[in-house]
């Protein structure tokens, strides 16, 4: 017989994102949040005063990630900090037997990506990595049409992520750097909607790219790329995303099928097939694309947070595994390797 939920996490890591989980986790029946750690005590404890206001709970606040990978309550973690300190962070936490939920990315490099699912895979603890766009009721509607096969065969696929970030977000020490933040817009902003496309395209086999940062901001990454793509299925297609598309718009999918056409934006799927007939499905939502980052709902993370809990019970991999999410940052590499040599580069499968 499977055990009870709820399970119980720790957040590790209290920046801009961490108030979104502290709501989605308030806001679930299957998760606990016992402890906050963070390496400033200050920004700890007023984040897990907010959470004792919204949950009802007793939550802890530490700067001691050996007493939460020591803690016989805490089921798993999840990881909120930027990807420079990733490996040192899950490896005590994974060899104490703690599961892992990792906000992307999963490193700065698919290289990174794939030493953490190593140390995951030799401590024997589940891996989860936070791709929410794949929980919107709109992304999991297209994904069971492309399941289906109703749609025949895919032949083109455009992937734009025309966003917006003033000066001020980049200011933030190492922000758009390659050292703390492994690049720009592609690993830091676009992964999501790269993510949720190859989930419903499959894998990218070459790309020819360029990238640059634009007049618009001082950075040492890009804020603008864009590629032409080859997939393993034999379609082609594009990819264009921006931090300097001012005031920022919705990014979107758009799949071409052999029988209709798929438009995934602002949270709703518009299915145009060529006899003719039109449905949308889904509903609107901002998704952080302006100037405010944090303009999104946090029910999209509570779904991930609950389905990685589920599976802890239920002995199955999560939504988004490691594996799954090689496939982006693969991509990632290979267009800023494409735009930095000015050749094709190729993505072995």
């Amino acid at each position: 017989m499977a055990e009870a939920i709820p399970k119980t996490a720790a957040l590790i890591g209290a920046g801009m994102v961490a108030r979104t989980h502290v709501a989605a986790i308030a806001a679930s029946d299957t998760v606990r949040l016992r402890t906050i750690c963070s390496r400033g005590i200050d920004r700890a404890e007023a984040l897990a005063a907010e959470a004792r206001d919204l949950t009802g709970g007793e939550v802890a606040a530490t700067t001691d990630l050996d007493a939460v990978a020591g803690d016989p309550e805490i089921d798993f973690a999840i990881i909120l900090t930027p990807p420079d300190a990733r490996s040192a962070l899950i490896r005590p936490l994974a060899e104490a037997g703690k599961n892992i939920l990792l906000e992307k990315p999963m490193g700065r490099n698919a290289s990174e990506a794939r030493d953490v699912i190593g140390i995951c895979r030799d401590a024997g603890v589940r891996l989860g990595v936070v791709f929410q766009h794949r929980m919107r009721e709109a992304s999991r509607r297209a994904a069971a049409r492309v399941a289906s096969g109703e749609l025949g065969e895919l032949g083109l696929v455009e992937i734009s992520v025309p966003w917006w970030r003033p000066q001020s977000y980049y200011d933030e020490p190492g922000r758009g750097t390659y050292a703390r933040d492994g690049g720009g817009v592609l690993i830091s902003q676009a992964i999501h909607t790269i993510d949720l496309a190859l989930s419903l395209a499959g894998p990218v086999t070459t790309v020819r790219a360029m990238a640059a940062t634009t007049r618009f901001h001082k950075m040492e990454a890009e804020d603008f790329a864009v590629a032409g793509l080859t997939f393993a299925n034999g379609a082609v297609g594009s990819m264009v995303a921006s931090t300097a598309s001012y005031p920022g718009g919705a990014e979107s999918i758009t799949l071409h099928f052999d029988k209709a056409c798929l438009h995934l934006a602002s949270g709703q799927l518009l299915t145009r097939w060529r006899d003719g007939r039109e449905e949308t499905e889904g509903a609107t939502g901002g998704t952080g694309g302006g100037a405010d980052p944090m303009a999104f709902t946090h029910e999209w993370h509570q779904g991930i947070i609950e389905d990685f809990a589920a599976s802890l019970v239920e002995g199955r991999a999560p939504l988004v595994t490691g594996e799954a999410a090689l496939a982006a940052h693969d991509l990632i590499d290979a267009t800023i390797r494409s735009a930095r040599s000015g050749r094709i580069e190729e993505i072995a499968q």
